[in-house]
C-alpha cells in the first residue's frame, strides 16, 4: 500500500488491468472503462458462485429461523401484542434508524478511500469501493462467519484494476482496522457503562451461566482475535513458523492430506506476509491509519445506535449511550456465532440486553430492529455490488484537487478551481486523418 518509488514510476505509465477472458492487459492512465454488461456480469457470477452457494443454504437457514419465531410467538401468546405494538409504531423513527445504517454504508467506503489514497496513482475509485463495502455487508449477513466477505472485496478490488496482493494487502488493513474497533468500541463501552451492566444483569443467566461472564467471555475472545491479527503483523515470521509446524502435525496425523498441506502452507507464506507487508507500509503512515480506524469507530456507532431508534419508534424512553453500550455487546455475540449473521445468538443477544427497554414491545422491537440491521442492508447492497467507476482520476488525486478548491473558496478566489480530470485519453491522428483534415480546410477555401 505504502507509495515505492521503483513501482509509482512504473503506475504512472500504465496501470495493470484485465481482458474479459481474464488475460492481462496494460491501461494507460486515464484511458476510459469500458465494459460489455453481459460478459461482466458472467464474470462477477463466477467470481462470487462459491460464496452464493452458502448464501442459498443461508435462506434455508433463515426460513427455519423465521419459522421457529412465528412459533414461538404462537405458543407464547404474544401474537396479540406483536400485531398491537406494530400498529402503533411511529414511522418517522424507523425511517430515521435506516438513514442512520446509510451513513454506516458511507463511513465503510470512506475508511476504504482513506487507505486507498495512500497509492496515489492507485486506479480504485470511489464507485469500485462502493462496490467493494457492499459486497462486505451482503456477504457478512449472508456466508457463515462472513467467510466470503474477504474473497468477494479482493475479488472487486483486482476488477478495478489492483494486482492481487496489492488488493489482499488494502483490503487486510481494512479487515485489521475494523476488527480492532469492534473492540476498542467495546472496551469504551463498558468503561462507561460497566456499572450499568453490573447492575442490571448481575443475578441474569443464560443456559446456567451468569450474562455477565458471558460478556466478559466474548470481549475476551474479540481481544484475542485482534492480537492475532496484530502478532501476524508484527512477527510475521514467528507465525508462519507455528502455521507450518501445525500443518506438519496434521499431515503425520493424516488430518491433512499432502494435497492440500501443500496447498495450504503456500497459502499461509503468501498471506502472512502480504498481511504483514501491508500493515507495516501502512504503518509509517500513522495519521492516515488514526483517521481510519476513527471514521471505522463512527460507521460501528452508526450500526449500534440501530436500537435507540427502533425505541423511539414505539414512543419509549431511550438511553444512547446505553443503546450503543448493549448494541456493541450484541455485535460481539454475533461474531462469536458461526452462523449467517449470527443468527440465533443476535436474537437471544437482544431479547437479554434489550428486554427490560422494549417490555412488552419486545417481540416486534425485534423483528424491526432485525429488519433494519440485517435485510434491509442485504436488499439495498445487492445491487450496489456491480459498481465500478469508469473515471481515471485516482482517489488521492480526487482529495487534492477538492482540498485545494476548498482553500481557492474560502479565499473567495474561484479563478483557478482546479476541474475533474475525467477521461484523458486521445487517440493519435494517422497520416490519412491529416490529410483528410488538410483537403477538407482547402474546399473550404
Amino acid at each position: 500500500m505504502a507509495k515505492r518509488p521503483d513501482r509509482d514510476n512504473k503506475r504512472s505509465q500504465e496501470h495493470r488491468s484485465t481482458n474479459i477472458d481474464g488475460s492481462p492487459r496494460q491501461r494507460k492512465p486515464g484511458t476510459p472503462k469500458l465494459y460489455v454488461g453481459d460478459a461482466w456480469s458472467t464474470r462477477d457470477r463466477n467470481a462470487d458462485r462459491s460464496s452464493l452457494k452458502q448464501v442459498r443454504v443461508t435462506f434455508v437457514i433463515l426460513a427455519i429461523v423465521a419459522a421457529a419465531y412465528v412459533a414461538y410467538l404462537v405458543l407464547s401468546g404474544q401474537a396479540d401484542d406483536f400485531i398491537r405494538a406494530l400498529a402503533g409504531v411511529d414511522p418517522a423513527w424507523i425511517v430515521a434508524g435506516i438513514i442512520c445504517f446509510l451513513f454506516y454504508y458511507v463511513f465503510g467506503v470512506l475508511a476504504f478511500a482513506v487507505l486507498a489514497a495512500l497509492d496515489h496513482d492507485s486506479p480504485v475509485g470511489f464507485r469500485d469501493l462502493m462496490s467493494v463495502e457492499a459486497s462486505g455487508v451482503f456477504f457478512m449477513r449472508l456466508t457463515p462467519g462472513g467467510a466470503g466477505v474477504i474473497p468477494s472485496q479482493i475479488y472487486r478490488l483486482t476488477r478495478a484494476g489492483l494486482p492481487v496482493a496489492e488488493a489482499t494487502a488494502l483490503q487486510s488493513v481494512r479487515f485489521t482496522l475494523y476488527e480492532a474497533g469492534e473492540g476498542i468500541f467495546a472496551a469504551i463501552m463498558l468503561v462507561l457503562c460497566g456499572g450499568y451492566f453490573l447492575e442490571t444483569f448481575a443475578d441474569v443467566q443464560i443456559l446456567g451461566l451468569n450474562i455477565t461472564l458471558i460478556g466478559i467471555f466474548m470481549f475476551a475472545v474479540k481481544f484475542v482475535q485482534v492480537s492475532v491479527a496484530i502478532l501476524i503483523c508484527l512477527l510475521p515470521r514467528p507465525i508462519m513458523a507455528l502455521a507450518h509446524a501445525a500443518l506438519r502435525a496434521g499431515r503425520a496425523l493424516h488430518v491433512v492430506s499432502e494435497k492440500r498441506y501443500r496447498r495450504f502452507h503456500e497459502l499461509v507464506d503468501t498471506q502472512v506476509d502480504t498481511f504483514a507487508r501491508a500493515f507495516r507500509n501502512g504503518a509509517a503512515h500513522g495519521g492516515v491509519l488514526l483517521a481510519a480506524e476513527l471514521i471505522t469507530l463512527v460507521q460501528l456507532g452508526c450500526m449500534y445506535a440501530l436500537p435507540y431508534f427502533v425505541l423511539r419508534s414505539f414512543g419509549l424512553e431511550a438511553d444512547l449511550i446505553i443503546c450503543l453500550a448493549s448494541g456493541s455487546m450484541v455485535e460481539l455475540l454475533v461474531n462469536a456465532i458461526p452462523l449467517p449473521g449470527g443468527a440465533g445468538g443476535a436474537e437471544v443477544g437482544f431479547t437479554y440486553l434489550f428486554g427490560g427497554m422494549f417490555g412488552w414491545h419486545l417481540s416486534a422491537g425485534l423483528v424491526i430492529w432485525r429488519g433494519i440491521e440485517y435485510l434491509l442492508p442485504v436488499l439495498i447492497a445487492a445491487p450496489c455490488m456491480g459498481m465500478r467507476s469508469a473515471s481515471g482520476e485516482s482517489i488521492y488525486h480526487r482529495f487534492t484537487r477538492w482540498d485545494t478548491n476548498l482553500r481557492r473558496i474560502a479565499r473567495h478566489d474561484r479563478s483557478g478551481l482546479k476541474r475533474a480530470q475525467g477521461i484523458t485519453y486521445r487517440p493519435k491522428r494517422t497520416k490519412e486523418d491529416e490529410d483528410l483534415a488538410a483537403k477538407s480546410s482547402t474546399d473550404k477555401h
